[in-house]
């Protein structure tokens, strides 16, 4: 294969697998560690939970494009991908997977014994959350927890251990992932339904999971102002907890006034992506001794 084509299937595996969306799960994993560290976390665990970041994210997305590629295929939206189009082969992602999960595994070897331990959970959860949407409509609230497996973990990842303050970090991202994964799943409410596949909205419908978007937000408020007062922080974190509390308001406002639910979930994504940025920066000035 010459150079040129080989980086043309890098260019796609990374878009494949939504690299970017890294950027989204770290800031919270960050937050895990600074609420651990009471501060600025060491360089050196820093740098092992950006891996162990990446690490689960990239197995995550692979397993999900191998395990979903006869869905996607059948579905308008998806059926591009990369996978299901036939331009990557499914072993590419199996291989990716692989990958991932050794990058996991190194980085929690080298922050503490305690995140080795919990690695077959957190491999459980990273590898087979795709199965999910074929069984129940919970598959949101599994999804969320996998991704809140970042901060819980950044955060035995510095102190070796669990705290209140963390076990609310970790509700607050599974609340807060599940609620902008259902308005997701809007997207393909008609085709899930076509499928057999349990989504909250093909479950119960639109309105119902419009409902439970903004709901499931509200709490993720009340989960970090949970959090903060377990942890004694300073008045500055509480500016990215009135953030959280706009949000469903905001998005309250995006999904009455706006038809269109791609739009909505471009605008719902940018707008979370922003807070998740702004919420590690309140906590950094929260936590400062």
């Amino acid at each position: 294969m010459s150079a040129s084509a080989s980086l043309s299937k890098g260019a796609t595996f990374l878009r494949e697998i939504r690299v970017e969306h890294t950027l989204f799960a770290l800031p919270f994993a960050y937050v895990g560690a600074v609420f651990a560290a009471r501060g600025v976390p060491p360089a050196w665990a820093l740098l092992w939970i950006t891996l162990a970041v990446l690490g689960a994210r990239t197995a995550a997305m692979s397993a999900n494009r191998y395990l979903d590629r006869d869905i996607d295929a059948r579905n308008p939206r998806t059926q591009r991908r990369a996978v299901a189009s036939g331009t990557l082969s499914p072993s590419t992602m199996l291989w990716a997977a692989a990958a991932g999960l050794a990058l996991l595994v190194i980085s929690a070897w080298m922050l503490n014994p305690l995140c080795v331990k919990l690695l077959p959970l957190a491999a459980l959860g990273v590898l087979f959350y795709p199965l999910c949407k074929r069984f129940t409509w919970l598959t949101h609230f599994v999804l969320g927890a996998v991704d809140a497996l970042a901060p819980l973990g950044a955060y035995i990842g510095v102190a070796g251990r669990v705290s209140p303050a963390a076990l609310l970090l970790f509700a607050a991202v599974t609340l807060w992932v599940a609620g902008f994964d259902v308005v997701y799943a809007l997207m393909d409410l008609s085709v899930d339904r076509a499928q057999g596949l349990r989504s909250f909205p093909a479950r119960f419908g639109e309105r119902p999971g419009r409902m439970l978007a903004i709901a499931l937000h509200v709490c993720t408020a009340a989960a970090l102002l949970g959090a903060g007062i377990v942890a004694h922080v300073a008045l500055q974190y509480y500016a990215g907890v009135a953030v959280a509390a706009a949000l469903p308001f905001y998005e309250g406002q995006l999904l009455r006034r706006t038809a269109n639910i791609f739009t909505v979930n471009e605008r719902v994504f940018t707008a979370n992506m922003a807070f998740s940025v702004f919420f590690l920066i309140t906590t950094l000035l929260g936590m400062q001794r």
